[in-house]
């Protein structure tokens, strides 16, 4: 065979993609990067940006300690151990220095602590021990482009608005690929072509339960997530790992787009399921809260309501797309709000028994407007996001309910299956030659449950880096 035009091609230019292409142009390799879309970034850049993990140099700095073992039984724990324990191992113990490697790139992550996602330092990524979750200055676009300017100063080419169109493949290895009609070889290429939410076809074959949120379903996952990367797998036999895993977003029934555009339910608000009775700590993590959800749904088969007063609508801030006090009005004219003049009147309007929704809302107010949360914690959870002022009573007339659905779709889980190398792997395990996969696009980080906020970058990022590292050794 004669020598091929590149050593690696990285098929995406999203975070994964380019942590990817710089690890392997580190090493020396040539390297081209191809591009669906008319920017890079992918997800990446639309995220906060937050990376999870453990025992970094920013934890040290503020004195937390933290270690890979405890990362690593938090991880395996909240996915009830259906992941492989040595890809998860290897992704905890790469995930640390990998950050490490993106300071040295030149991402700021400030040692302070954050209260929010929006805000540089170390913050809480979800229901772990251990605060894991490294917010970069600039966000997730802060991230990409600390990756593109490494990109860069090593000479790599992106090629943009090029969708490729398959692989090439000599003698059962991996030998580059089709672009615009056009063959290219390489020693080895990575596939990082992030996951397939914009494509409901198969959205409804790989994670049918986001189905379930009917009309209400939105999707935030870049534009280029159409699921490339299981054409790519079929012509190469590989094994698909993740079926029926994603992250939905727990939200409002008349929410349509991202919170930062949406904006934020009132903080005076209660959660109930079927039964009219409050199940949940209303600003737990939605490393838990959607499966918290699905399980009320699933359990009275009847929705779960998100239930608030008239101080809490007219106390909505002005300037997003959802929640403001006028088009909460709005919602109820739509239908898709229910209000009324007491809590007795709006049970009865959302179909749950009236006596039991007033003792909820009742018990809610003797304890949350008190500082306090004797039942699900609440008030924990509010001073972790620097919330100093306890919530206003839910009573004041009129009162309304809209269901809170888990609709809002943000990756999925499902996809190429590597192993500890990121080596995509056959129908048989076996590592298929010249081919990595690494992001949404490799499946076997990303689990039955979402860790926290972070957990979708650092998965890109480290194992998008790892992907690189193994194209360019191959």
């Amino acid at each position: 065979m004669s020598e091929p035009e590149y050593d690696v091609v990285v098929i995406g230019a999203g975070g994964a993609g380019l942590a990817a292409a710089v690890s392997a142009a580190e090493r020396g390799a040539s390297v081209i990067v191809f591009e669906s879309e008319g920017e890079i970034g992918g997800s990446t850049q639309l995220s906060a940006g937050m990376f999870t993990a453990a025992a970094t140099s920013v934890q040290k700095a503020l004195g937390i300690d933290d270690s890979v073992d405890r990362f690593f039984q938090h991880y395996m724990d909240l996915n009830q151990w259906q992941l492989k324990p040595g890809l998860v191992r290897r992704f905890c113990e790469l995930s640390g220095p990998t950050l490490e490697w993106i300071l040295e790139l030149g991402a700021e992550i400030p040692a302070q602590i954050s209260t929010n996602a929006h805000m540089p330092g170390l913050t809480r990524a979800g229901v772990e021990d251990v605060w894991r979750a490294h917010v970069p200055k600039d966000q997730g676009y802060g991230l990409v482009q600390v990756l593109d300017r490494a990109r860069r100063s090593h000479g790599v080419e992106i090629v943009l608005h090029t969708r490729v169109e398959r692989l090439l493949v000599e003698d059962g290895r991996v030998s580059g690929v089709v672009a615009d009609g056009v063959e290219l070889t390489a020693g080895a290429v990575v596939v990082a072509t992030g996951g397939l939410a914009q494509d409901p076809d198969l959205v409804g074959r790989w994670f049918p339960r986001a189905l379930d949120a009917g009309d209400s379903l939105f999707v935030v996952a870049a534009p280029g997530s159409r699921g490339d990367h299981l054409g790519f797998g079929d012509q190469v036999d590989a094994s698909v790992a993740g079926d029926g895993w994603g992250l939905l977003l727990p939200t409002a029934e008349f929410v349509r787009y991202h919170h930062w555009q949406a904006g934020f339910p009132p903080v005076s608000r209660v959660h109930v399921n079927g039964a009219g009775r409050r199940f949940m700590d209303e600003d737990a993590s939605y490393a838990v809260s959607g499966g918290e959800i699905q399980l009320q749904q699933e359990l009275h088969g009847k929705p779960v309501w998100m239930v608030f007063d008239e101080r809490a609508r007219r106390a909505l801030p002005e300037g997003y797309a959802d929640w403001t006090p006028a088009r909460v009005l709005e919602h109820v004219a739509s239908g898709a709000a229910v209000v009324a003049d007491s809590v007795a009147q709006l049970a009865d309007r959302i179909g749950v028994p009236a006596d039991v929704l007033v003792t909820t809302v009742g018990r809610w107010n003797d304890q949350l407007p008190a500082g306090s949360d004797v039942d699900f914690e609440r008030d924990r959870t509010l001073a972790a996001k620097g919330v100093t002022d306890s919530p206003a009573p839910i009573a004041e007339p009129p009162f309304y309910a809209t269901r809170l659905i888990p609709a809002e779709l943000v990756c999925t889980h499902t996809g190429l299956e590597v192993d500890t190398n990121a080596a995509v792997l056959d129908l048989h395990g076996r590592p298929v030659p010249g081919l990595f996969a690494a992001g949404e696009a490799g499946a076997g980080i990303l689990g039955t449950r979402y860790v926290g906020g972070g957990n979708a970058v650092a998965n890109a990022l480290t194992i998008g880096r790892l992907a690189g590292q193994s194209a360019a050794g191959r």
